[in-house]
């Protein structure tokens, strides 16, 4: 099997079930589920068998349900829904053998000392990490390139203080580069052990200070941005890494292309930049 998958935010405008064919019609063998639309599936009265039966039909499994968001809150009752969400996905994970969950900080401590985003979020996440294990579910955190959570090395820090050995990183190559504070020799450096996903992906940044929209910025086809894609990959594969790829663009400009046409760019940039087909 290849280790190909494609995130649901590269095609945000179709619905699940035609995620994954597409997935299977362009060539990857892994998804990462959008969390609304994983929701509506749902809502709508299908279960996670139907589900399951997509799936198998055309022989794609899920990789990791994106995302629970701003898990860095200290608004109690905000943690409480966080908490709900996390449960009822660890569940849904389960059954459709879904082995992650992603999990994102953003602003809600933008200003505050590092020493409080840093506790109050890793305690979250510890809960969080908590919960998921019930279900053997491990959560994957995303640094933000906004955020005050913005790089690998604060990343780190803060899954230490969660303390829960089912909590690791997705390596997001825009994110990580366009936070300007990770180099990919620092990637080169993590234990494998800590890397559950990869997003492969493009882009440009712009200075902090100005107002930043990441429907833009990330609107690029591998290759067409400023990441110097070449060192990002080689410093993964230099940790023995060996889990899925990831292809992830969110653009608003890609998403009214055909979603077939932008699926299959990007599983051709996969090939081009990774397995060297």
């Amino acid at each position: 099997m290849n280790k190909k998958a494609i995130h649901g935010k590269t095609i945000f405008k179709s619905n699940l079930a035609t995620d994954i064919r597409v997935a299977h019609e362009c060539g990857f063998t892994g998804i990462e589920i959008v969390d609304s639309k994983l929701y509506s599936f749902l809502e709508q009265g299908y279960t996670t068998d139907d589900l399951n039966k997509i799936l198998d039909k055309y022989q794609v499994v899920p990789v990791c349900i994106n995302d629970i968001c701003h898990v860095e809150t200290d608004d109690a009752h905000q943690l409480d829904e966080i908490l709900k969400a996390t449960d009822y996905l660890s569940k849904a994970a389960q059954e459709i053998n879904c082995p992650t969950i992603q999990l994102v900080p953003l602003l809600a401590l933008e200003g505050r000392p590092w020493e409080e985003i840093v506790q109050i979020t890793g305690q979250n996440v510890g809960k969080i990490g908590a919960i998921g294990k019930q279900f053997g579910i491990r959560f994957q955190m995303e640094p933000v390139a906004w955020s005050p959570i913005n790089s690998l090395s604060k990343c780190l820090e803060m899954i230490e203080v969660a303390d829960e050995e089912n909590v690791g990183m997705v390596v997001d190559f825009w994110h990580l580069w366009a936070g300007g504070e990770t180099s990919p020799d620092e990637v080169a450096k993590l234990d494998k052990s800590m890397i559950y996903n990869i997003h492969f992906c493009d882009g440009k940044r712009q200075p902090r200070d100005t107002q930043w929209d990441e429907t833009i910025l990330r609107g690029y086809y591998p290759g067409e941005g400023d990441i110097p894609l070449g060192d990002w990959v080689d410093a993964v594969k230099s940790t023995g890494y060996d889990g899925f790829w990831s292809c992830e663009l969110v653009s608003a400009k890609h998403w009214e292309d055909d979603v077939f046409e932008v699926a299959s760019t990007m599983s051709k940039a996969l090939d081009s930049h990774i397995f060297n087909n």
